[in-house]
């Protein structure tokens, strides 16, 4: 069987790191890895997407549309536009930040209102991953937040998270990622568990 992980956002969020950090932890273990980057135009703040595919053998890097088994969204708006690409049964976890896109800052587009409703309704887990990551002592670790919130829905034990991370993000910052790791993990539980 092989597991589905897309990670989106926008340019500078650090989506590319969280899904090299989600790529070693699965190889970590002795899947197969395969890993897709698309960049777009990520360092003027435009979209970024990434696919993860790990198993016992993985033919192709991409999942088709549908057939996504974890969404991790940095950003509001890019959920949305993502969250049809999840699997019956698969799970989003979306961070309530807004990054409004240049036709949002130039004032020919509004930024869309009932995202938080929308993706609700979908069964997405919405966190507000920047002031975790804040409250973890690092506000640059918000993707370690929502990696440890996905995690929740990934069958990785905790320890080889921590040795990932540990080894992925500035030696200064260790301590406080993987804090960023433990308060997503705690809300990215099932609602009613700790």
């Amino acid at each position: 069987m092989t597991t589905s992980v897309l990670l989106v956002g926008v340019g500078g969020q650090g989506t590319i790191l969280a899904s090299d950090v989600l790529a070693k932890v699965a190889a970590g273990t002795g899947l197969d890895v395969k890993l897709s980057e698309v960049h777009g135009m990520s360092q003027r703040g435009g979209s970024v997407e990434t696919s993860v595919r790990f198993g016992d053998e993985v033919a192709s890097p991409m999942a088709d549309a549908g057939a996504v088994d974890v969404l991790i969204a940095f950003e509001l708006l890019e959920a949305a536009r993502w969250a049809h690409h999840v699997a019956p049964g698969g799970r989003v976890f979306a961070s309530v930040r807004r990054i409004p896109p240049l036709s949002v800052l130039i004032g020919s587009d509004p930024y869309p209102e009932g995202l938080e409703i929308e993706l609700e309704e979908r069964g997405a887990t919405l966190i507000d991953a920047d002031e975790l990551a804040c409250e973890a002592g690092s506000p640059k670790s918000a993707n370690i937040v929502l990696l440890g919130a996905a995690s929740q829905a990934l069958s990785f034990d905790e320890g080889i998270w921590r040795k990932v991370i540990s080894t992925r993000v500035p030696p200064h910052t260790v301590k406080a990622n993987i804090r960023a790791f433990e308060l997503g993990r705690e809300a990215g539980a099932p609602r009613g568990e700790c």
